[in-house]
């Protein structure tokens, strides 16, 4: 997930309640955390808990210390956030470099290491979120502000991420300044109680799912292969054909497409809809596209 904003809308105070959100860890994934922690000198006092990890390196992180590395070659950053968040803030300030390291872990849920003396494979099978400003001053677009340096400073702000990149992120959206009166009459919410049983009830709708096609070793829609999504997230007709049409119009490509039916089929989930249905990939379309700014960097 991706969100741009302007500076002290939230961005990162929302990200840092992810985990508060995500189900406890299971006993197989609590041991495994608790292997890379170990090896990473992250466990300290040998000390366990069941909250999934929340990792938030600074953007001046090496490659090295983001996907792991060095004389022993330990687990970078996105090893240690494996079943858990890997956030990161400000992120065109992240070197290109680093972000494009990211593209291999995202793909195949590891990171594998080749050094002279070492071959090691870590898991990081994480949550990718990350935030950013429209542009280098954080104004650009906002009502009643303006940046200094004009389109250009957005445009050459947000093209440091690259397409490949920006293609594995599913859902892109725009959060907009907080205003006085949303913090004096702001209207009440949903507890993140409520909202952590809704997405404890769509993972075990996923888990027991997996589990009756003999598939133990999945548990969410994010780790299926393009093969097996197309079998669970197959969409009603008028679903289908509202796909074909953005496919063409948005020009998807084959990642797109996948990934758009992953987060249809996880929006029904959390619906309780057994069949993925027209309103659930609209939803997922449009936070595959949200935004001119988010757009502008594509």
């Amino acid at each position: 997930m991706l969100m741009a904003g302007p500076p002290g809308a939230g961005k990162s105070m929302l990200a840092s309640r992810l985990p508060s959100l995500l189900p406890p860890l299971s006993p197989k994934e609590l041991l495994e955390v608790a292997m890379i922690a170990s090896i990473g000198g992250e466990l300290a006092g040998g000390r366990l808990s069941d909250r999934r990890p929340f990792r938030a390196p600074h953007h001046s992180a090496s490659m090295a210390a983001m996907v792991g590395g060095g004389l022993r070659a330990r687990p970078g950053e996105a090893s240690l956030a494996h079943h858990g968040v890997l956030f990161l803030d400000e992120l065109p300030e992240f070197t290109p470099q680093v972000l494009d390291s990211l593209r291999q872990p995202l793909e195949a849920g590891e990171v594998r290491i080749a050094r002279a003396n070492h071959r090691v494979r870590y898991p990081s099978r994480f949550q990718l979120v990350a935030a950013m400003n429209p542009c280098r001053c954080g104004m650009a677009g906002e009502p009643g502000m303006s940046c200094k340096r004009g389109p250009r400073c957005a445009a050459d702000y947000q093209a440091r991420l690259s397409g490949p990149f920006l293609d594995r992120i599913d859902l892109r959206i725009d959060v907009p300044a907080v205003t006085a009166s949303d913090l004096i009459g702001g209207a009440p919410s949903e507890s993140s109680a409520i909202v952590a049983e809704r997405v404890a009830a769509a993972r075990t709708r996923q888990a027991e799912r997996f589990e009756a096609l003999g598939l133990d070793d999945i548990r969410t829609n994010a780790q299926c292969g393009s093969a097996l999504v197309e079998t669970i997230a197959a969409p009603d007709t008028a679903a289908a054909r509202l796909l074909g049409e953005a496919a063409i119009a948005l020009r998807l490509s084959a990642r797109g497409y996948h990934r758009v039916l992953k987060v249809a089929r996880t929006i029904a989930d959390l619906d309780g809809a057994e069949t993925v249905g027209r309103p659930h990939l609209a939803e997922a379309l449009r936070y595959r596209v949200a935004g001119d700014r988010l757009l502008a960097a594509a």
